[in-house]
């Protein structure tokens, strides 16, 4: 009898670990809420409790991009990925003017203040990591720490614009975004220039399913939202120099700083293979971020977090836990 009892607890608490590393491994739930920040309306996705994640997407991308991360790390800390002003459900101001780089890091102090907290872990990917950049920047006392994925710092870019002819090629379609008609371009048979440089890697390799591309077509199709994201590029004024139109080249996003020594721990990911954003952004990165912990990864692209979710999510939270 005794032994048959022994033998039920046992039963029972092997079945209750099992529950348990069930619940663990399961995504957290993720909804959707609404803040009136600096002026706008800006739609989020949210999950978890805890430090407050702050992730900020890129070009042409929408909250959406950090699925990966949120399911993932929203079991341990408050995840809130929000649509960037003049994405998908969030709030597009008319004209070039209210996508300065001041604005836009503005939404991200005032979504912080929305949510109650001073202290904030930002995570940022191109665009989402230029604004991330300057945050850190203009607001060092907001940043427990910065997570940067292949963007590339101010001081550094405006060098590789200048300098670096390779990174100049690369650059060239920052020109053509000034363009008026690139919008439509971009929105012709089925937004079909973007879904080959954005998705179509990852619906080839499984990594992004076909739900997932009705996403990103629906996120596109809103009314504004490619005119909003292109005048990001618009509004910065940056890109490679120009001798058609007298254009000189310009990299540094935060013109209004007069240091651009980043005075937070930093932890900069980057994908090798990015065809946009060259290895030559990280010579001389240490100078401008201090406290730097660079991880780079070789078979890994511009969409690193997308290519690589495990080793990425990895990476921030072995970040996270370090010791300041």
């Amino acid at each position: 009898m005794k032994k048959h009892t022994a033998l039920m607890k046992i039963s029972i608490f092997i079945a209750g670990i099992t529950i348990l590393l069930q619940a663990c491994s399961q995504p957290v739930a993720l909804r959707d809420e609404y803040a009136e920040t600096n002026g706008i309306r800006i739609h989020y996705v949210t999950a978890g409790s805890g430090k407050l994640m702050i992730f900020l997407h890129g070009f042409p991308e929408f909250w959406y991009q950090w699925k990966p991360q949120l399911e993932e790390l929203g079991k341990d800390y408050q995840v809130v990925a929000p649509d960037m002003r003049g994405y998908n459900l969030s709030a597009k101001p008319e004209g070039i003017e209210p996508y300065q780089i001041d604005h836009l890091v503005e939404d991200v102090r005032a979504l912080a203040q929305h949510l109650g907290r001073k202290k904030i872990i930002l995570v940022g990917q191109d665009w989402g990591g230029v604004i991330a950049w300057a945050f850190a920047l203009y607001h060092p006392d907001y940043v427990e720490k910065l997570i940067i994925l292949n963007a590339p710092h101010p001081a550094i870019f405006d060098r590789e614009l200048k300098q670096n002819a390779a990174q100049q090629a690369a650059s060239a379609y920052m020109l053509a975004i000034r363009d008026d008609k690139t919008e439509q371009a971009l929105a012709d048979h089925n937004y079909a220039a973007l879904q080959q440089s954005v998705l179509a890697e990852g619906l080839q390799n499984g990594r992004l399913s076909p739900a997932d591309r009705d996403l990103y077509l629906q996120a596109w199709a809103q009314p504004g939202a490619l005119r909003s994201a292109l005048n990001y590029y618009r509004a910065a004024r940056i890109g490679p120099p120009d001798s058609a139109r007298k254009i000189g080249a310009n990299g540094n996003y935060t013109p209004a700083l007069h240091s651009t020594i980043v005075h937070v721990p930093t932890l900069l990911i980057w994908g090798l293979k990015d065809p946009y954003l060259l290895s030559g952004n990280l010579s001389g990165i240490a100078a401008y971020v201090p406290e730097l912990t660079l991880k780079l990864m070789p078979d890994a692209s511009h969409w690193i977090n997308r290519e690589k979710p495990e080793e990425v999510n990895a990476l921030i939270r072995d970040f996270i836990k370090a010791s300041n």
